[in-house]
């Protein structure tokens, strides 16, 4: 991550809507949040201004958002922030931005989904929507998103390495059992499908325990859909994997499943790597990524070799009598 020369504030953000979208200059301003590429600053009540902070492939992913996701938004059945605006780069702030819908909602990452039902079939519609043919022109995935999963095996291995090394691994040889086993499935052979990309806790957002809106499409792509239905073991509580499966359309195969695993296990170690990091106070760290990413790795791990399946459920203890 890289931090920028020009500190955001709310003049700023007022400085740059008169000067290029002055019909919106008069709202409220105010700090919304900071995520890893940008930050979001509320604008009235409906909207939000996003502006590049840390990573110099944000600009791009603004861009990519601001082209093709207005056209994708109508279909899709949860909220998503539609691009209203695009700012070019000034003497105020040498970076382009854009104004979109605003999203309510807490990130999942600080308030996890607890109703397993709900939940389930919420992402199962979400995805189901949203995982169509892509025309041509539409974007490659970064970091290997929707791709192979062996072109992001060296990141894997380095990642393992060093979770193991801090000793955050319960069970380092079930997370490569996992790894290996995602390996050796079936490349995808189907068409290029619309992806998020990115589907992890502090992407998605809840109420009432359930999903109500998904946000940061910067990593939207093409490609094999186990990159995003490895949001099964990644975003919903246990319980809730078999009922997303048999919501979701068309539904996946074997060997997608295994696929899909394989893009969870990674995302959770790298989940459980950033939240390490903020736990220590290192750059980039989110010390709320790492209990989800925990839960999630642990929900892989009781599950492996079973890629369809949740993990295994307590029996139910009632007047003295075991229910199996």
């Amino acid at each position: 991550m890289t931090h920028p020369e020009t500190e955001v504030t709310a003049e700023l953000v007022r400085d740059l809507l008169r000067d290029q979208h002055p019909d919106l200059a008069d709202r409220a301003v105010r700090f919304g949040a900071r995520g890893w590429d940008n930050q979001l600053w509320r604008l009235g009540d409906d909207l939000a201004v996003r502006l590049p902070w840390a990573t110099p492939s944000a600009d791009a992913m603004l861009r990519k958002e601001h082209a093709w996701l207005p056209a994708l938004a109508p279909a899709l059945p949860l909220p998503v922030p539609v691009p209203q605006r695009i700012g070019e780069p000034s003497e105020r702030f040498p970076r382009p931005w854009i104004v979109t819908t605003w999203v309510p909602g807490e990130p999942a990452d600080r308030a996890p989904a607890t109703d397993a039902t709900d939940s389930a079939d919420a992402l199962a519609a979400f995805l189901t929507a949203l995982h169509r043919p892509a025309p041509d022109g539409a974007p490659a995935g970064n970091y290997g998103r929707g791709g192979p999963l062996a072109a992001t095996a060296d990141r894997f291995a380095e990642g393992l390495a060093s979770a193991t090394e801090q000793g955050l691994l319960p069970d380092p040889d079930s997370v490569r059992a996992v790894w290996e086993d995602a390996l050796a499935a079936p490349v995808w052979e189907g068409p290029a499908l619309w992806l998020h990309g990115d589907l992890h806790p502090a992407n998605v957002l809840t109420a009432g325990g359930t999903f109500c809106g998904v946000i940061d499409f910067g990593d939207l792509c093409t490609g094999d859909p186990a990159c995003d239905l490895a949001a099964a073991w990644i975003l919903l509580p246990d319980g809730a994997a078999d009922r997303f499966h048999a919501a979701y359309r068309p539904a996946a195969d074997d060997a997608t499943l295994r696929r899909a695993r394989g893009w969870a296990v990674a995302r959770a170690l790298g989940g459980i790597l950033i939240g390490e990091a903020g736990v220590r106070g290192r750059p980039g760290g989110k010390p709320t990524w790492g209990p989800p990413a925990q839960a999630s790795l642990r929900r892989l791990v009781a599950t492996a070799g079973r890629p369809d399946r949740s993990p295994p459920q307590p029996r139910e203890e009632t007047a003295g009598t075991t229910t199996p």
